[in-house]
This record gives C-alpha cells, sequence and structure tokens, in this order.
C-alpha cells in the first residue's frame, strides 16, 4: 500500500476531529474523501501532509513512517481550495515557484514549467497574473504548481469548490484524465457526492472523524455498510413506518428505512405492471430537472419520491397514482440491509 493510516487521533480543545482513523490507498489510485462539513475530511489530508501533527497512531507513504518528517520533505503536492496563487507573480512564476525553492537550475525550470503549461492546456498565457485568469483557469494552474516539484502524492482540497457549475464540471473530467494520465496517487476532499462519484476510484465516506465505507463509487452506493453511509449517499429518504408499505414487513431491530428514487416507480393510476405489488398514491408536487422529472407522492402519509423520463405520461398534484417500491434499505443503529419487495418474488420482474 502507498498510503496507510493507523489509529490516527486528533484532537483540538476536547473536540475530536480524528477518532482512530485508519485506511490504506494503493499506488496510482485516485480516492476521494467525501462527508459532511466538520466530519474531518480536511483534518485529514493536513494531517497527511504534514501541516497537522497527529496526536496519536501512524501515518505510512510509500511504507515509511512520516509522522515526524516536515511536510516539505514529504514528496507531497498540495492544491488549495482558494488556490492560493501569489498575486503579483505570472502564471510561468507561480508554477516555478517550488522549483525556484529547490534552487534547480534555470534550464530545467524553464522545461518542466513549459511542460506543465502544455498539460494544463493554458499555451500562451504564461505571462498573465491571476486575476486576468477564469476560476477554471486559476485552478489549473494551482495543479500545475503542485506537480512542478514532481510529488509523489498529490493532496487536493476541495478542489472545484469556488469554481461555477459548469467550468466545474468539465475540470472534474479533466482532472481525472490528467492525473490518470500521470498515475500519480491522488486524494481530494468533497462533500459533493456527484464530484465523488464522477472523479474518484475509491471514495472513502467520513463522519465524525471516523471512517464509515470504503469502497468504489458503486460498491458504495449499491452496499452502504453502515447507516450514516445509507442516509449519506443518493437522494436518500427515511422512512419510520416502512413495514405499512405493501410487499414489506417490519424486521426485527431495524425501525427505519432508506429509500432512493430510482427504487420507485410511479405511473398513472392503474397501468403499473405489477398492480399486486403497488400502492395507490396521492401526487403532491412534480419538479422538472431537464433530463428527468422529479415527482413526489403521498403514500399511506409517507412522502416518496421517484423519477419520471420525460417522454412518460405528465403527471400533476392532486392526481392519483400507482406507486411500486422494489427494495429498501432497512437499518439499526450499526446495521443496515437491503429488502426486497416479496410482493415480486414470485413474478417476471425486471428490477432497475
Amino acid at each position: 500500500m502507498y498510503v496507510e493510516l493507523r489509529d490516527v487521533d486528533k484532537n483540538y480543545r476536547g473536540f475530536k476531529a480524528l477518532d482512530g482513523v485508519s485506511f490504506t490507498v494503493e499506488k496510482g489510485r485516485l480516492v476521494g474523501l467525501l462527508g459532511p462539513s466538520g466530519s474531518g475530511k480536511t483534518t485529514l489530508l493536513r494531517t497527511l501532509a504534514g501541516l497537522v501533527h497527529p496526536d496519536a497512531g501512524d501515518i505510512f507513504i510509500d511504507g515509511s513512517r512520516v509522522n515526524d518528517v516536515p511536510a516539505s520533505r514529504r514528496g507531497i503536492g498540495f492544491v488549495f481550495q482558494n488556490y492560493a496563487l501569489f498575486r503579483y507573480m505570472t502564471v510561468f512564476d507561480n508554477i516555478a515557484f517550488g522549483l525556484a525553492v529547490e534552487k534547480k537550475d534555470k534550464p530545467f525550470i524553464r522545461e518542466r514549467v513549459n511542460g506543465l503549461i502544455d498539460l494544463i492546456g493554458l499555451r500562451g498565457l504564461e505571462k498573465r497574473y491571476p486575476h486576468q485568469l477564469s476560476g477554471g483557469q486559476r485552478q489549473r494552474v494551482a495543479f500545475a504548481r503542485a506537480l512542478a516539484p514532481n510529488p509523489h502524492l498529490l493532496l487536493l482540497d476541495e478542489p472545484f469548490a469556488a469554481i461555477d457549475a459548469k467550468i466545474r464540471k468539465e475540470l472534474r473530467i479533466w482532472l481525472r484524465e490528467t492525473i490518470n494520465s500521470l498515475g500519480i496517487t491522488s486524494i481530494f476532499v468533497t462533500h459533493d457526492q456527484d464530484e465523488a462519484v464522477e472523479v474518484a476510484d475509491e471514495i472513502i465516506i467520513v463522519n465524525k472523524g471516523r471512517i464509515e465505507q470504503k469502497g468504489t463509487p458503486a460498491h458504495i452506493y449499491k452496499q452502504p455498510a453502515t447507516p450514516f453511509a445509507a442516509r449519506f449517499i443518493g437522494e436518500s429518504l427515511v422512512l419510520d413506518r416502512y413495514e405499512a408499505l405493501h410487499g414489506f414487513e417490519q424486521y426485527a431491530g431495524y425501525d427505519k428505512a432508506v429509500i432512493r428514487p430510482e427504487l420507485v416507480r410511479i405511473t398513472k393510476h392503474g397501468k403499473q405492471q405489477q398492480l399486486h405489488a403497488a400502492e395507490d398514491g396521492i401526487v403532491e408536487e412534480v419538479f422538472f430537472r431537464g433530463s428527468l422529472i422529479e415527482v413526489h407522492v403521498n403514500v399511506k402519509g409517507m412522502r416518496l419520491v421517484g423519477y419520471l423520463s420525460p417522454e412518460e405520461d405528465e403527471l400533476s398534484p392532486g392526481e392519483r397514482v400507482s406507486v411500486l417500491v422494489y427494495r429498501l434499505y432497512v437499518y439499526d443503529e450499526d446495521r443496515v440491509q437491503l429488502v426486497e419487495n416479496r410482493a415480486l418474488q414470485n413474478a417476471d420482474t425486471v428490477f432497475i
């Protein structure tokens, strides 16, 4: 394993920012630290970088324990959320800064910086200053500056947070392709699920200073390991009376359930293919989301949400509909379990 944390703790005046954190990252992987604000993601990243010293535990990079190694000697590149570019330096000089500090010779610096400028697609902008660049361009410069000293590990703290939505999506694709082409081990912090799923090879879910789950985006989405992961990932709704839904029963000890829109099928009343397993519902709200239509429906006093294609029959608030729930994630304080609609088990059904 290229990066390994073992039982890492960090306290701030009685507040446990990191609580026994342990995980590994393989060489060349792009890993996303995902969690809500205040969960410990940035503290974890800064601890890896050597900007924060852990109170307990061990940090290994490429097999060497680095707890007492200064940040400048860990071979790490760090990209900050707010770019942290030098305002009075050109693009070229910003990228060259780390190499100049290392006292590299001028021909080497020129060759390295020019190569990175080509990599980030900013050829012709070498003499511009940060205020003359767009947010996406500034972030690319920050990325190149972190790469200039040829680090073994790249850390990125909310790298897209200060960029508008359209550019953010383009930059996500660019970053993933660039990091994959370089083969550099990278860890980035985000609170945006779409960002984590789109960019990361693996996701580590962080909550209250602890690791909830680690795995590929698909694995975490389909098989949440903890109640928090089940509630946090996806467009999840919590049901207190899931056993009232047709095809489900109360599971001993599991008091609540999580349901997601893709597990709910809403159609015009009576048009559901599996009517024997469906519920009657009343449409409460309909939202057009461009590529899909989001429908909020009341079933036995519970609010469920489902998605429709714009090509499907239009639904209106107050309309009676048929609602089919394919499956749920039931959970207690510590466990989560996927359960299927029993009314569908003996039917010829295609699950989504």
